[in-house]
């Protein structure tokens, strides 16, 4: 057996959590809890990480380095570097980015696997912008990979100066047949509002990377025909619920942090409306003010500053499931929110030592959480394990 089966996990020393509640603002308080129901145990550490992804038959995982490293891990934690890698535009919010693997590929070894990665990539002068790529990663044996026939099947249009708010999340729908991306507004705001271009936007694809047929703008031509939702600043998370909804998680600029349920045509409101204010105080008319436009199923402030989420669908914490559970950076934290209708409420809220960028559901049900790195310029890789084990 190679060591990309699925392997048993080596337990470094764990971390206990203590655990406490807050509310985004209209909502009740969240429970105050005693401790976190779990315990985080480090696996790996990394440079400045981003995202990942886990093979749903090994349990390998894929996980990017903003400076533009691709890392294969084992789930006891043996890495290696994949090679073929494109070159990336790194600096500001801006590196390689998200990562995943395509639907339905199956086999007990880890090889001949395709997968999508995106990547702020240079323009002409001072311009760049995201970039969404596929390509087969290859393996001549364990632990020796590359990344084959990368190609560049989307770019986000158009390539501005900068070096902010890219988004470039990756999701697929639960059958398979689309691809969505987030298309961050790149901090120039106005273009959120025009659809002659894809910032500030969630676009539909297919999964060679074509606009899908039935988008709402797909009259206008490329590439509004694209486009699946607009008004968006930021969104640095993209999931499926169980009922096969696709939900966003989103940056505010000064307070405002949303999570919104997205549906085709809408417009998210930013930069004219947010519950949040500009940083240099200048305030934004809220939501509230706009009930033509989209609003959040729910919004902080103080902001949480979102890294990716999931929805939960394991076993390990049976009472979490059908839950978004939220990565957050600012304050370091794993944040539990149920959605009830179209509708969202914080229910819980643990504490983390360091800033959370990512977290992913094992084949298993395991949650794997990724911390961003800022601090220490290194992030680790933590199993959460439940703590009555």
């Amino acid at each position: 057996m190679t060591i990309f089966r699925i392997l048993t996990l080596v337990s470094p020393l764990p971390i206990a959590l203590a655990s406490c509640g807050a509310a985004a603002p209209g909502d009740k308080a969240a429970p105050q809890d005693a401790a976190a129901p779990f315990r985080a145990e480090p696996v790996a550490r990394f440079e400045a990480p981003w995202a990942m992804d886990i093979d749903r038959d090994t349990g390998v995982m894929l996980v990017t380095e903003r400076a533009g490293a691709l890392k294969l891990v084992t789930p006891d934690g043996k890495i290696s570097d994949v090679a073929g890698v494109p070159k990336v535009d790194f600096g500001g919010q801006g590196g390689l980015g998200d990562v995943r693997l395509a639907p339905g590929q199956t086999g007990t070894t880890f090889d001949r696997r395709t997968i999508y990665l995106s990547w702020a990539e240079a323009g002409e002068g001072d311009t760049r912008g995201a970039a969404l790529g596929r390509g087969t990663i290859a393996c001549d044996r364990a632990m020796a990979c590359a990344l084959q026939d990368l190609k560049v099947i989307w770019r986000q249009q158009p390539k501005v100066t900068g070096r902010g708010h890219y988004s470039h999340r990756i999701a697929f729908s639960p059958d398979g047949q689309y691809l969505f991306v987030s298309s961050g507004e790149r901090q120039k705001m106005a273009p959120a509002q025009d659809l002659s271009n894809t910032l500030g936007t969630i676009v539909r694809l297919l999964p060679d990377g074509t606009p899908a047929p039935g988008n709402p703008f797909a009259a206008r031509g490329a590439p509004g025909d694209q486009i699946w939702s607009y008004g968006h600043r930021n969104v640095l998370g993209l999931a499926l619920d169980p009922q096969g909804r696709l939900w966003g998680l989103e940056h505010g600029p000064k307070g405002g942090d949303e999570l919104n349920l997205i549906e085709p045509g809408r417009n998210y409101g930013w930069p004219l409306v947010s519950d949040g204010d500009h940083y240099d105080g200048t305030q934004i008319p809220r939501h509230a003010t706009r009930p033509d436009l989209a609003g959040p199923a729910i919004s902080w402030n103080p902001v949480i500053a979102p890294g990716d989420f999931i929805f939960y669908t394991g076993d390990d914490f049976p009472e979490w499931r059908g839950e978004a559970v939220i990565a957050a950076m600012k304050p370091a934290a794993l944040v539990r929110v149920a959605i009830t209708g179209n509708g969202a409420r914080e229910v819980a809220r643990y504490p983390m030592p360091h800033r959370i960028r990512e977290i992913e559901q094992g084949p298993n049900g395991t949650l794997w959480l990724l911390e961003d790195g800022q601090e220490s310029a290194t992030g680790r890789l933590l199993r959460l394990i439940p703590a009555t084990r």
